[in-house]
């Protein structure tokens, strides 16, 4: 723990410019300390604070980080039932997908095979290292709900499985924000696209190469979106779509629209409690 301290201590001030690029070294890694209590929260505070008051725009944004957690463990506290359930009682509403075909989207998902590198990139990440970047819970978690239609309890219990940092408020609070149900989350209608996310934040896509080799011989535009490729292309980088590489197992716009609908019911059960107050 003080080993990583020490080297965050010299990459503090570039935080809030690093954290968001799995491919460059950014975050403090400091979580799986945190979690087992082998580093203080208190000495982590009060470095940022030290370094916020000389200025530190990185500092800030990790007190930020850091206050985040602290939340959601006052969440917890305070408001159990969010261990089973929706802080928003209206997302219980929400019909979410089942079934077979619910269930080999989950395993596509959970193996790192769902034709979104990215997102692919980030479950192979978590499964080989114990390890996931934070924008890339994010952007995963988002994909399980909003693009799968799947019950971001089941997500939570399968970080929860293979998270070194796993910490149940963290966790609980990460998954009820990118589902829209917890406490200060994104909208219901803020769907992340997993292809811009890739674009944006790995656009060389050297995080993807790193956990999806058999992508590396493709272009930086073509290996966001693999099925986007020319055939030529695809050929000379040996990859043939649907067996050396998944394809994608849901289309972007028409997983969007179904997501718009199934939270459809938390918008009308929003209209109505607010038609009672009147």
């Amino acid at each position: 723990a003080q080993q990583l301290l020490d080297d965050f201590w010299e990459r503090m001030d570039a935080y809030d410019e690093t954290r968001n690029f799995p491919a460059v070294k950014g975050p403090s890694y400091l979580g799986v300390h945190l979690r087992f209590g082998t580093v203080s929260i208190r000495h982590l505070v009060s470095l940022a604070i030290q370094r916020q008051l000389a200025g530190s725009t990185g500092a800030t944004t990790w007190l930020s980080e850091l206050c985040w957690r602290d939340f959601y463990f006052q969440i917890l506290a305070n408001f159990p039932q969010v261990a089973t359930g929706a802080f928003k009682p209206e997302y219980n509403a929400i019909a979410w997908a089942s079934g077979a075909r619910a269930q080999q989207l989950f395993n596509a998902w959970c193996q790192g095979a769902t034709g979104y590198p990215l997102v692919d990139a980030a479950m192979l990440q978590l499964n080989q290292t114990g390890y996931m970047h934070n924008r890339l819970r994010m952007v995963a978690g988002s994909f399980l709900v909003k693009h799968l239609g799947l019950d971001w309890r089941w997500g939570e219990r399968y970080f929860a499985a293979h998270l070194n940092d796993f910490d149940q408020s963290a966790n609980n609070g990460g998954w009820q924000w990118v589902s829209s149900s917890g406490c200060d989350a994104q909208p219901y209608f803020r769907i992340f696209n997993p292809v811009t996310q890739s674009e944006k934040f790995d656009a060389q896509g050297k995080f993807i190469k790193r956990y999806l080799p058999q992508l590396a011989g493709l272009g930086p535009k073509s290996i966001h979106a693999p099925w986007t490729a020319k055939p030529l292309e695809l050929q000379a980088a040996g990859i043939s779509l649907g067996q050396t590489y998944p394809l994608p197992v849901v289309d972007h716009a028409s997983a969007r629209a179904d997501t718009l609908r199934r939270y459809a019911v938390v918008k009308k059960a929003t209209h109505e409690s607010a038609d009672t107050a009147q």
